[in-house]
């Protein structure tokens, strides 16, 4: 069984050893809908282009450049802990003439690098599940929001319709991994995916750590069959 350890310093090291190839294999391994994804939770924040916005455990920036391209004169803060995916962000800021308008920091999503209530909007693409812990998470995302302030994240799931499941559980456990591996040449990175997946709290779970974090209007959103949640709230 594939190591689910969730030590920063274990994810932030393996996260850093498959930067180069981690946008191709997004892309390649979900047939390019994760761009629609990023694009789905953007637009469930009605960013009007006067917004702060917080992209949390932003990796390379995909879905802080979403934020920026749906809501020009937004201005977007991402945060990672893995410098060279941060590194692999900023040269995608450069020709974008997004260098002004993205701002990418090195920072833990248990301890944001943020004021209180700094920003308006929180977004995280698909990165939830590798914070160890995910209800000082939850705190630290309510404290850097405003009142009212919109959350939006997007996580993998597993398909409850059985048939589904079950083809869903095959391509997470055989097929992926073994295109992972062979692309990025990293053997723990594409075997720890489908474990976290596995391992990740239920919905219901999720939302009831945002709860307790203060969120209000927590709601959960299948996308792609339910293979993806979308999680939204609002700071009460």
């Amino acid at each position: 069984m594939t190591d689910i350890s969730k030590a920063p310093d274990r994810i932030a090291g393996m996260f850093d050893a498959i930067a180069a190839r981690y946008d191709f294999l997004n892309h390649f391994l979900s047939a390019g809908i994760d761009r629609r994804w990023r694009k789905r939770a953007v637009r469930s924040l009605g960013l009007t282009g006067r917004e702060r916005v917080l992209d949390l455990c932003t990796g390379t920036a995909d879905l802080a450049i979403a934020a920026a391209a749906a809501a020009p004169g937004a201005r977007v803060v991402g945060v990672d802990f893995a410098g060279a995916m941060l590194r692999v962000g900023i040269d995608k800021l450069r020709p974008r003439g997004l260098m002004s308008r993205i701002a990418l920091l090195r920072g833990d999503a248990t301890r944001i690098p943020l004021a209180d209530a700094s920003v308006d909007a929180v977004t995280i693409g698909f990165g939830i599940r590798n914070v160890e812990d995910m209800d000082a998470a939850a705190c630290e995302m309510h404290r850097v929001l405003a009142p009212n302030g919109r959350l939006a994240i997007l996580e993998f799931a597993v398909p409850t319709l059985p048939l589904l499941s079950g083809v869903y559980r095959w391509y997470l456990n055989r097929v992926l991994p073994r295109i992972g591996r062979a692309i990025s040449h990293h053997n723990a990175a594409y075997g720890y995916l489908p474990e976290s997946i596995g391992a990740f709290a239920s919905p219901d779970e999720f939302m009831t750590i945002l709860r307790n974090a203060g969120f209000a209007d927590v709601g959960a959103v299948p996308l792609t069959f339910g293979t993806v949640l979308l999680y939204t709230a609002r700071r009460g």
